[in-house]
């Protein structure tokens, strides 16, 4: 699954000690291994080798620019939805003729950015929309390639606010409609729409979503078709589950094996845009034990990273696999899963120093008793762990650190004072 490991329950990121990393870097940290990242890559590389695919990861999920070049390098594309994103990606030697650019919101400025890079697709969101990119494109005197962003109405089995491929969504068009904005644009001397975009969602935990909304959309490509539209490539999207808990949600493999089928002999492109199942693994929080304190039936830890760190539980009430960094062996978790318990843990809530109730990484977990100093690591937390990061309550924001076999390097530095403030100077 991954390359965080205990070793006579000390943990290891890939070959190098974390509590080495906390001691050179400080806490809160967040620690990525490449092996990982690499590997997770490859694996969705491999699973869909048959096929005519083009792997955009999403910037989103984590967008450190050394990371990006190291994905760059594999032979990544990326799917953006900001400008900022685009500079990212450009900034890390990206490729621009595998960059999608997804988003309900892209302003003028950010379009024109696009076009001039040339990127390969925008996935348009609503007419309104393309009609704007049919403007833009003409007024800049370029030309563009889009996929329109086609709602299956099909519901992965996520949280409300990672699910997006059913019609009472900000994205995307309705599949009844896709057929009108077809006949509507096509043809517009501009903007070339040739393409069928869909997202269901993040966190899928089953194949069967996939390959009903495969199904539905093989279904209009046809019919497109059949009306005399060119339909050149299916992007996917993203959204394919990660191990939060150990082995519950479909290998790449598995994926590959159920939609694979379905798209050999379509005559189609495809476009994959994964994040989260290739950078969740990857990375960890690690954080310092502040303090323990018993407040009526209830016993804390409190660490030094806060929401502000970690956003996920409390947005999403989303579950993370923690741990010490150093145990007895009698510790080492066998596997990582929300009902872990060994004989003689206890149950706490891990929170953090943000002065908010809904500071909290987990509540009514059980855990080796913590002490004053201990580390501790929040798993799986490579995925919208950095990129949702803020400066809330001041906070200056974690150091990020790449670990590559027995080396490690710092790939962000920790934000000081003067960096809060150095933009309102």
């Amino acid at each position: 699954m991954d390359s965080f490991t205990y070793r006579n329950g000390v943990l290891f990121a890939e070959n190098v000690d974390v509590h080495i990393i906390a001691e050179q870097v400080g806490t809160p940290v967040y620690i990525y291994s490449k092996t990982t990242f690499l590997d997770h890559l490859s694996k969705i590389q491999k699973a869909y080798a048959a096929l005519d695919t083009t792997i955009c990861y999403s910037i989103k999920a984590c967008g450190n620019i050394h990371i990006l070049r190291i994905l760059t390098e594999a032979g990544s594309g990326f799917d953006i939805v900001s400008g900022g994103e685009l500079f990212r990606a450009r900034k890390a030697g990206a490729d621009v003729s595998k960059i999608v650019y997804a988003g309900t919101g892209k302003t003028d400025t950010e379009i024109i950015e696009a076009l001039h890079a040339e990127i390969a697709y925008f996935n348009i969101e609503s007419e309104a929309e393309l009609e704007n990119l049919i403007r833009l494109t003409k007024q800049e005197g370029k030309s563009a390639r889009a996929a329109l962003r086609v709602n299956p109405d099909i519901d992965p089995g996520t949280h409300r606010h990672i699910t997006t491929g059913v019609k009472e969504t900000k994205f995307g068009v309705d599949i009844e409609r896709s057929q009108q904005v077809f006949a509507k644009y096509t043809g517009n001397g501009a903007v070339d729409l040739c393409a069928i975009h869909v997202h269901l969602g993040s966190g899928g935990k089953t194949i069967d979503p996939y390959v009903q909304a495969v199904k539905k959309i093989l279904d209009l490509i046809d019919t497109l078709r059949h009306q005399g539209h060119r339909i050149e490539t299916l992007d996917l999207g993203g959204g394919y589950g990660a191990d939060y808990e150990s082995d519950t949600v479909p290998s790449a493999t598995d994926y590959a094996t159920g939609l694979v089928p379905l798209l050999k002999g379509k005559d189609l492109k495809l476009i994959l845009e994964p994040g989260k199942s290739i950078i969740a693994n990857a990375g960890i929080l690690l954080t310092q034990t502040l303090y323990t304190k018993t407040g009526g039936s209830k016993k804390f830890v409190i660490v030094d990273a806060g929401m502000n760190d970690l956003i996920r539980p409390a947005l999403y009430n989303a579950f993370h696999f923690l741990w010490p960094a150093k145990v007895t062996n009698a510790f080492v978790p066998p596997i990582r899963r929300q009902d872990l318990t060994i004989q003689g843990t206890e149950i706490v809530d891990i929170v953090g120093p943000i002065c908010e109730g809904a500071d909290f990484f987990a509540k009514d977990r059980a855990l080796p008793p913590m002490q004053r100093d201990d580390l501790l690591a929040i798993f799986t937390a490579g995925a919208y762990g950095f990129t949702m990061a803020s400066n809330y309550n001041a906070r200056p924001m974690s150091a990020e650190v790449l670990v590559d076999g027995d080396t490690f390097t710092v790939i962000r530095r920790r934000q000081s004072y003067d960096d809060l403030i150095a933009l309102e100077k």
